[in-house]
């Protein structure tokens, strides 16, 4: 369920209350007249099931609520009632397949953009990753992996071009290309301070390395992996559960590909620093192509079981 707590002005009020009595799937309707201060209004709050949010969301904003009042909307993680119960019953769907597409959008536009922390957190995985390519540590690589923030832009860029966001396309493609930029030269520079204190060799780096080898070896094995982890992700951003995109962010090789590239980059070695980058844009290119697949895939699917209920 999801809990809504709107502002309105005091002459949409009653449009607002007819469009939430109006949308199966909602309850625990409650108004409070002139409570709101800034902006000045009516309050109104309710309960609705997931699968019927995105509905309710998009008739709120074409009445003007979202740019006159306001709309927020909170997860409800414990309800005990049976309207409730009785709401998601009758609420076309299964909740865990809805998209509420307002959420993503603004998920994935604060996710996209460039900002300072963003970089400190995508240039310490590179250099995490750096040290486990030179290592040959599978755990550093992992570790980086799991730090590294490069899943938000690239599902900002999956969702803009679903919902045809030119603008935020272009942010999440800023942040992605400029924060791999910034952190490879970081991380050069990093490398050459660790080999200029004997913790980086270039023998290290051109030694076998049988758990990081494959990072600068891309194959369709490769490809694959990204496609279904991309996938994955985007599910995990739908359906909200998150906690699954730890699972997502170490199996792909998107940082560790970057930090090889650095730490050969430095070396001179461009044999490894070419494998390496076509392997970071092997997997970026799959998990573009697989999160946008699979936003397009879950957009008609959903229309078309709801099309379904409301004609059953």
């Amino acid at each position: 369920m999801l809990h809504l707590r709107l502002i309105t002005p005091s002459e949409k009020t009653d449009e607002v209350v007819r469009l939430i009595e109006k949308t199966v799937g909602a309850t625990h309707l409650v108004v409070l007249p002139d409570s709101a201060r800034n902006p000045a209004g009516d309050v109104v709050m309710c309960d609705v099931a997931r699968e019927a949010g995105d509905e309710l969301l998009t008739g709120l904003r074409e009445l003007g609520i979202d740019t006159r009042g306001s709309i927020a909307v909170e997860t409800i993680d414990l309800s005990l009632s049976e309207r409730a119960d009785r709401a998601e019953a009758e609420a076309p769907g299964e909740g865990a397949d809805a998209v509420l597409w307002e959420h993503l959008s603004d998920a994935t536009h604060e996710e996209s953009t460039l900002s300072v922390t963003y970089l400190a957190f995508l240039t310490l995985a590179t250099m995490i990753a750096a040290c486990g390519v030179v290592l040959d540590n599978a755990i550093l690589i992992v570790g980086a992996m799991a730090v590294g923030p490069e899943f938000g832009p690239l599902a900002g860029i999956c969702t803009a071009i679903v919902q045809r966001r030119p603008r935020l396309a272009l942010r999440s493609m800023i942040a992605l290309l400029v924060g791999f930029a910034v952190a490879m030269t970081l991380t050069v520079g990093f490398s050459l301070f660790m080999d200029a204190v004997d913790l980086f060799s270039e023998r290290q780096l051109k030694a076998d390395r049988p758990n990081t080898g494959f990072i600068y070896a891309p194959d369709w094995f490769s490809f694959v992996v990204a496609v279904l982890a991309g996938i994955a992700g985007t599910l995990s951003l739908t359906s909200a559960k998150s906690g699954a995109l730890v699972g997502v962010a170490i199996s792909v090789t998107t940082v560790p590909a970057a930090a090889n590239a650095a730490v050969a980059l430095s070396y001179g070695d461009t044999t490894q620093t070419w494998g390496s980058t076509q392997q970071l844009l092997l997997n970026l290119l799959g998990i573009i192509i697989a999160g946008t697949a699979t936003l397009v895939t879950q957009k008609y699917l959903w229309s078309k079981q709801r099309k379904q209920a409301s004609t059953g």
